[in-house]
């Protein structure tokens, strides 16, 4: 059986890592991999990092590229690579414009589908943008459904869908634990990867965060600014935020934020410096879906800023809450993380609900058509919402 993995952008690509190097331990299956090119830089630092080769590269990103134009430009470049590469299914992963053109163009072919990542949904098709429409589109032509949750099954099976599918936990934990134990059982690369911080101050607790959404873009990213240069003011804090590449993040942030002295604007981190920060962090702060699955494996309270989220069972669990974009939701929900130590301490319990990383070997056997043992997260009693200072906890 041959298998053509597409995908286009870092988070695909970390993502995706673990269930390549699965794919192509199986004797019987041929793996190829085809990537579009989003952020070529980050993610050939993703390539490198895991030990994969992409087969194919499609260069269709332009400066200032519309979403129309990208998917009109990923249709020409793909279509013609299904031609070439006849492959038995594409997988695609998660919701961008990649997975969104990839699943269509195979659809179109006739080329089955399995959807990575499927069923994680907000029910508002503008939070997030254009994610939210990019994943139920994919979810209605893939064949195969990988829900990394038992709620993102209940969201399948209550659109009725024609797709098989597996709970088989998120492939992103896969990648995580791997690499935190790699940087945990290393000393020297922990400490080369500490050298890198050399600004960070052993006294002050970090609030690591990231915030790149579309949907924030302007008044979002503006307020988010405001609530970070008051939480600036803290004697006993120091915040660290790697800058998105994108110039609707850059500029705003940068002319913002810069020339704080205990906020540190860097560049986008490779993977291994960017799970070293999450250790190090107290709190993290983010507008980003894997981060949300990411922390919770590492025992970080999470403050979501958006309104709703397609990942709500961290939520459910009580380590991670939605702030949205308010300047002074974020500041009373940080601030109230770091002056409540027994709301800290229940919201840092080591519960995630995302994964046991096993996602990909889970992957393996539905596509081999063996039996699947699939993910169930196994909840501490005492998980439970936690409400914070001007926070509504959603029932």
């Amino acid at each position: 059986m041959r298998i053509l993995s597409i995908f286009g952008t870092r988070p695909e690509a970390i993502k995706m890592a673990p269930l390549v190097k699965a794919l192509a331990a199986e004797p019987s299956l041929e793996s190829r991999v085809c990537i579009t090119g989003q952020h070529q830089q980050m993610l050939d630092q993703v390539m490198d990092l895991f030990g994969l080769k992409a087969h194919c590269r499609l260069d269709v990103m332009r400066p200032n590229q519309s979403l129309n134009s990208l998917t009109a430009a990923l249709f020409d470049a793909i279509d013609p690579l299904l031609e070439a590469e006849r492959p038995d299914r594409v997988l695609v992963h998660g919701d961008t414009t990649t997975a969104l053109v990839a699943a269509m163009a195979a659809f179109h072919r006739r080329i089955p589908v399995g959807h990575v990542e499927a069923g994680l949904r907000t029910g508002d098709l503008r939070q997030p943008w254009p994610e939210e429409m990019n994943r139920r589109s994919i979810d209605l032509i893939a064949d195969q459904l990988f829900a990394p949750t038992a709620e993102s099954r209940c969201n399948l099976l209550d659109e009725r869908l024609a797709g098989q599918i597996w709970v088989t936990g998120n492939t992103v934990i896969d990648a995580l634990q791997k690499t935190a134990r790699r940087i945990d059982d290393d000393d020297h690369l922990r400490q080369r990867l500490d050298n890198r911080f050399g600004f960070l101050q052993p006294g002050r607790r970090l609030l690591l965060v990231t915030g790149h959404r579309r949907e924030n873009f302007g008044e979002g990213l503006r307020h988010i600014c405001q609530a970070l240069r008051r939480l600036a003011q803290r004697a006993d804090l120091q915040i660290v935020y790697p800058l998105h590449l994108n110039p609707n993040v850059k500029g705003p942030v940068t002319e913002q934020l810069g020339g704080l002295h205990n906020v540190h604007l860097i560049e986008p981190q490779d993977y291994l410096s960017f799970v070293r920060l999450m250790q190090r962090a107290h709190v993290v702060l983010t507008d980003s879906g894997g981060v949300q699955e990411e922390a919770p494996t590492l025992g970080k309270p999470v403050l979501v800023m958006r309104d709703v989220t397609e990942r709500p069972e961290a939520v459910a669990a009580g380590t991670a809450r939605l702030v949205g974009t308010s300047t002074q939701s974020i500041e009373q929900g940080v601030s109230a993380l770091l002056d409540d130590e027994a709301l800290w301490r229940q919201s840092a319990q080591a519960c995630n609900p995302y994964g046991d990383g096993q996602a990909s070997a889970r992957i393996v056997d539905a596509l081999l058509g063996r039996p699947v043992s699939e993910f169930a997260v196994r909840m501490p009693q005492a998980a439970q919402p936690l409400a914070v200072p001007g926070q509504t906890v959603p029932g």
